[in-house]
Formats: C-alpha cells, sequence, structure tokens
C-alpha cells in the first residue's frame, strides 16, 4: 500500500468561536503542521491535544501523516524548505537526528511543571527528554490473532510455527522490530536479544529464522494495515501497535486477542525538523501537549502510557464506555509486561541503515 498522506485543518471554525471573536487573537493567529502516524492514534492526539490548544490559542493544526523514519525530514531540510512544524517519532530516529544535525534542539527548562507541581526534570520518565526532543508515550508492538478463527496460540514460538497455525504472517517491513522477535521465538530471552544482534552470529540467527516463515509473510507500512490484514483474512497472525489493536477491539468489536509475549516496547517523541516556521508558537503546542492533563486526555482515546508521572493517576477508563479500565491495556500493565523488550535506541541509531541495507538485500532473495 502506498504511504498515506491525509492532510485535515482540524476544527478551524471551533478555535474562532472559543477566540470569542477577538480581532486581534485572529490577526495574529498561525497554523502549524503536526505529523504523526494516522489513524486511531493520530486521532487520539487530536482530541486530546490539537483541538484544546486551538481553542485556547486560536492557532489551527493541519495534520499530516506519515510512515515513521526520517527520510522526508531529511529531505526537506537538505532542500531548505521545512514544511513540517513538529514530527511524532521514535526515540531511535529522535537521537539520530538529533546527531546529524537536522533537528532543533529543544529547551526542557521550559517545559511547564506537572499539575502537582513537579518540575519536568523530575515528573517525566527516564529516557523521555532526550536533547532534540520531548516524549509523550509509551507503545508496543505486539502480536495479535483471530479468535474466531483460531485458538490456543501461546506465544511468540507461536508465530513461527506454521506446521500448529498454517497461513500467512504479518510483519512491518523493515529490519526493526522484526530481528528481536525472530531472536526471541528462536529461544533468545529479552535481556539478551542486543548482545546477541551486537554480533555477526546473532545477525545469522536472527535472519535464519526469519526465513522459516518468509514464504509466508505479507508486509505492512502503515499502523492501520495489521488489524485489516487481520479483518481481511490475509494473514493468520501479524505484528501490530498495541493501540491500534485496542481501536480494533474495543471501538469495532472485532474478536482480536493481543499477545503479549516478545512484546517490544518504546517511546514515541515530538521533534521540531531544523529550520522549521513558526518555532515559538510550534514549541507552545509541545509545551502544551505533554501537560499532565492533555498526556492523561490522550490515554483515555487509545492504550499508550503517557510519561508523566503526575498523569498516571488520571488515566480512567476509555471515552467511549465508561466500564473499559484503560489502565490494564497499557504495555506497561503488570500481566503484560512479563516478557517485554525495550526497544534499544542507541543500538538502532547506530545500526539502523546497515542492518536495513541487509534486510532489503534479503526480501530479494
Amino acid at each position: 500500500m502506498n504511504k498515506l498522506v491525509n492532510k485535515t485543518l482540524i476544527a478551524a471554525a471551533v478555535a474562532t468561536t472559543m477566540m470569542s471573536g477577538s480581532a486581534f487573537a485572529a490577526s495574529h493567529s498561525e497554523s502549524i503542521t503536526v505529523v504523526s502516524w494516522g489513524g486511531a492514534y493520530t486521532k487520539s492526539q487530536a482530541e486530546a491535544y490539537h483541538k484544546p490548544w486551538m481553542a485556547e490559542t486560536g492557532n489551527t493544526i493541519v495534520s499530516e501523516d506519515y510512515n515513521g523514519g526520517l527520510a522526508e525530514i531529511k529531505a526537506q531540510v537538505e532542500a531548505g524548505n521545512v514544511t513540517w512544524n513538529v514530527v511524532d517519532v521514535e526515540l531511535s530516529d529522535a537521537i539520530r537526528g538529533c546527531d546529524e544535525g537536522i533537528l532543533e534542539v529543544m529547551d526542557h527548562s521550559t517545559l511547564p511543571d506537572g499539575d502537582n507541581g513537579v518540575p519536568a526534570s523530575e515528573d517525566f520518565l527516564p529516557g523521555a527528554l532526550v536533547e532534540c526532543a520531548v516524549g509523550n508515550i509509551v507503545w508496543s508492538t505486539v502480536f495479535i490473532h483471530d479468535e474466531s478463527k483460531i485458538q490456543g496460540v501461546d506465544g511468540l514460538t507461536d508465530f513461527f510455527d506454521l506446521g500448529k497455525f498454517p497461513g500467512k504472517r504479518g510483519m512491518r517491513k523493515g529490519a526493526k522490530p522484526n530481528l528481536e522477535f525472530a531472536l526471541m521465538a528462536d529461544g533468545v530471552e529479552p535481556a539478551d536479544v542486543y548482545e546477541l544482534l551486537s554480533t555477526d552470529a546473532g545477525i545469522d540467527r536472527a535472519f535464519a529464522k526469519l526465513d522459516t516463515i518468509k514464504d509466508s509473510m505479507v508486509w505492512w507500512e502503515s499502523g492501520a494495515q495489521p488489524p485489516q490484514l487481520l479483518a481481511d483474512g490475509e494473514v493468520t497472525m501479524t505484528t501490530a501497535y498495541n493501540g491500534r489493536v485496542f481501536n480494533a477491539i474495543a471501538s469495532e468489536g472485532k474478536p482480536f486477542v493481543i499477545n503479549w509475549d516478545g512484546q517490544i516496547w518504546d517511546l514515541d517523541l515530538w521533534v521540531i525538523p531544523k529550520g522549521a516556521p513558526s518555532q515559538e508558537t510550534t514549541m507552545d503546542f509541545v509545551k502544551f501537549s505533554t501537560g499532565t492533563k492533555p498526556l492523561a486526555d490522550q490515554a483515555s482515546w487509545i492504550p499508550y502510557g503517557p510519561l508523566r508521572k503526575s498523569s498516571f493517576g488520571l488515566v480512567g477508563s476509555f471515552h467511549d464506555k465508561p466500564e473499559l479500565d484503560m489502565a490494564i491495556h497499557m504495555p506497561t500493565a503488570p500481566d503484560n509486561f512479563k516478557r517485554a523488550l525495550q526497544n534499544d535506541f542507541e543500538f538502532w541509531a547506530d545500526n539502523a541503515d546497515q542492518l536495513n541495507e541487509r534486510f532489503n538485500a534479503w526480501l530479494t532473495k
């Protein structure tokens, strides 16, 4: 599927109304482009961040979707034509982009205290504030199946067992996080995965495991694809982002089951491309959206954990179903976290290019 770029001008009328017709505010309002991953995730951001910020400031947001990575940011910066103001990226890309000089450095001292008065530097979880980024969520890549079609799926080894569970498998197109999944399915403990992947033998072992299901693979690129592939019967199991699957289950009634065995969890953060326009306004949006209440509100739309400690106690039920407690559906819930692996952002910042090159060569064999 081609990359879906969906430009939406969100609620300009709402912003105008909430500003009570102030001619001064209207004449000084700005528009910024906020780029994220689309689907239920961007919907959660629009409800918790975009609309309240626009109502408060009179500014507007143009929302664009992308499929991750730094290629588009780098192309804009190198061309001297930056049109994106702020982008939601994975932690490894935030680190790498900062090292490459294509992201603006952020002043974390300007971030607001938590609603409980705790300074931002203490309120954010470790790793959430890096030189060129401010974190917003914890999310996870898991694997899923349709309970109405197959039963008895135990753990990650079953994902690679075509004899026990015949059918196609879905995976994100790229080396990350498939190499990690392959090693854990091959018996490697989460704590040992990156040490092994740092060796030629470990990389060979991961690709050898992927070889066992290569002919049954369906590759996906956007987060909306895995639930749809499963719903359409194109795959028997697929990896997916936990929040996208939750949305399919809670909002659409799909009989999908999330298997948390070997889940790979990560952080997403806001970054500002180098040379982006309207940086003061953009930073105001970053500050607002990573405040205590907006982060908690976002988690009521999709089970991606907020990165401020002061937000934890404010996360309640699913916005559409008061009886559905969001806390137990977070990647970090104790029952979900028993065999979890944190994505090693330093490993991928250092090795993404060479491993993706090998992955692409492997695909063509």
